[in-house]
């Protein structure tokens, strides 16, 4: 990992569809991502889940503002080991100042291994935080 990796890239998620409306994304995850007992650690359910959502509310944030996570909270319905995981994130309340996004976490088998709902705050934006988010609006 060089140190210009951010956190999502240092993850290996992979975004297969972004839009207004969904988000699609899936990782490999490896031993690496394990509690020590071969099963996917939850934190890493949460961290994927929690990419997606901020992704597709950035999808829906007005110019000049930005986004974070105020509130997430998830439901671990079963442990996986070492493998692909798939999430799709759609949007439950798109607000003028709140955005709620809902993430299900499946994997290989299209088992769900998690659901996850969390509430994202949109406030005014500094131009170079506003100019990030753009970019990652744009695909970046």
């Amino acid at each position: 990992m060089t140190d210009s990796t951010n956190f999502i890239e240092a993850l290996g998620i992979r975004f297969t569809e972004v839009g207004k409306e969904r988000i699609l994304a899936e990782m490999d995850t490896g031993p690496q991502h394990t509690n020590g007992a071969n099963v996917v650690h939850g934190g890493v359910y949460m961290a994927f889940a929690d990419t997606l959502g901020a992704r597709g509310t950035i999808m829906n944030l007005p110019d000049g503002t930005r986004t974070s996570t105020l509130e997430s909270k998830t439901n671990f319905l079963r442990g996986t080991p070492p493998g692909k995981l798939y999430g799709e994130a759609t949007p439950v309340h798109v607000g003028r100042t709140t955005q709620v996004w809902q993430t299900v976490v499946k994997d290989e088998k299209g088992r769900k291994l998690a659901v996850v709902t969390q509430t994202q705050i949109v406030m005014p934006a500094s131009d170079d935080a506003a100019k990030r988010q753009q970019a990652m609006k744009a695909g970046g």
